[in-house]
């Protein structure tokens, strides 16, 4: 097994953070995983990428070449990061934030809002991709997650991760 993933955004949205948790997570689940990032010079507003490769197998090359799924989060990342997909790959958007045609459309920002703070959409869209993977159990995740946010902040964490697997199960994917 090899997935290729991306996740863009602009800065300030957690697309960093969320790359290193999704890639922790996936080694705690006993798989191989590196996880690389850019992101434009701007400290907030500016693309974001992060992307991860996880296998079975030793990794030979540690940047995504062809994208089995790309998440994005913003129009410009959409725009930019979209064009390498995979013969069968998926792009899943926020549809709050991207107008893409033919993307799979999630509400990973509004989700996060009724939860209390927009600032966890990343996170809802990080129970909605492992549950979409399904290779890295739910409880290895939610840990993954407690053990990267800041103190204060574990309940609406917890929460954004059961939200996001939850609109992966509403979806019928």
């Amino acid at each position: 097994m090899k997935k290729q993933i991306r996740i863009c955004g602009f800065g300030g949205q957690g697309i960093i953070l969320a790359g290193v948790i999704l890639g922790e997570a996936a080694t705690r689940a006993g798989y191989e995983a590196v996880q690389t990032q850019s992101y434009g010079p701007e400290s907030r507003g500016g693309a974001a990428r992060s992307e991860v490769v996880i296998s079975s197998e030793p990794i030979d090359y540690p940047r995504v070449t062809k994208a089995d799924v790309v998440v994005a989060l913003s129009q410009e990342g959409f725009d930019k990061y979209t064009a390498d997909l995979s013969e069968d790959g998926v792009v899943v958007v926020d549809q709050d934030l991207v107008e893409a045609n033919g993307a799979q459309a999630q509400s990973f920002t509004a989700t996060a809002e009724e939860l209390g703070h927009k600032i966890v959409s990343n996170i809802v869209m990080l129970g909605y991709l492992a549950a979409r993977l399904d290779f890295i159990p739910d409880d290895i995740l939610e840990e993954t997650v407690l053990d990267n946010i800041p103190k204060g902040t574990e309940e609406l964490n917890r929460r954004a991760v059961h939200a996001g697997r939850a609109l992966h199960r509403g979806s019928g994917e």
